[in-house]
């Protein structure tokens, strides 16, 4: 009768592949990019591109962005809003752009916090960061952080967040006209 018996390493190499093949099972999916968000068909949220596209996933705290000649495709992380009831979602389009936005606490944030003052452009604590866009729905933006805690988490109360490098860099190839999708 043959003996069965395996040593240690061989168990231990054996434990470490079953924790590797799932993650490259992964990499191999062509819909995956190297940060794990999925990759978006801008066709599944809009019916054409226009000056272009940004769709903003809650789920998965990823923000998707298609040029309008649709030669560009990018993906960013964002932070997203604590709770379903400060998240809109559906379509919006880009209507205004600033650099080194100021902040005004809305009133429904008074409430909650009667402590938060405004905060001017260019100021370290802004909430905004360095660069905002804004949507035609109000008080909604998409906008920078300087505090980089919050992005991948529910951390806002309703805009959509991400790096300032990144915000900078969006803000750049983004025009006015872009069309928005929250889902």
């Amino acid at each position: 009768m043959a003996s069965h018996h395996m040593s240690r390493r061989a168990l231990m190499a054996a434990g470490a592949a079953s924790l590797i093949m799932p993650a490259m099972a992964r990499a191999a999916d062509p819909r995956r990019n190297t940060s794990s968000f999925l990759a978006q068909d801008w066709r599944d949220h809009f019916s054409q591109l226009g000056k272009g596209c940004i769709v903003c996933d809650t789920e998965s705290r990823a923000m998707h962005f298609w040029s309008g000649d649709g030669s560009d495709y990018r993906i960013y992380p964002t932070s997203v809003p604590k709770t379903d009831e400060l998240t809109r979602r559906g379509y919006s389009e880009i209507v205004r752009k600033k650099v080194g936005p100021s902040w005004t606490p809305t009133s429904s944030q008074m409430e909650r916090f009667p402590d938060w003052k405004p905060v001017k452009g260019g100021a370290p604590d802004n909430p905004l960061g360095s660069h905002a866009m804004y949507l035609d729905w109000p008080a909604y933006l998409i906008h920078g952080t300087h505090d980089t805690r919050k992005i991948g988490r529910r951390s806002s109360d309703g805009c959509i967040g991400t790096y300032n490098e990144k915000i900078a860099e969006l803000f750049e190839i983004t025009p006015i006209g872009t069309q928005v999708r929250l889902i």
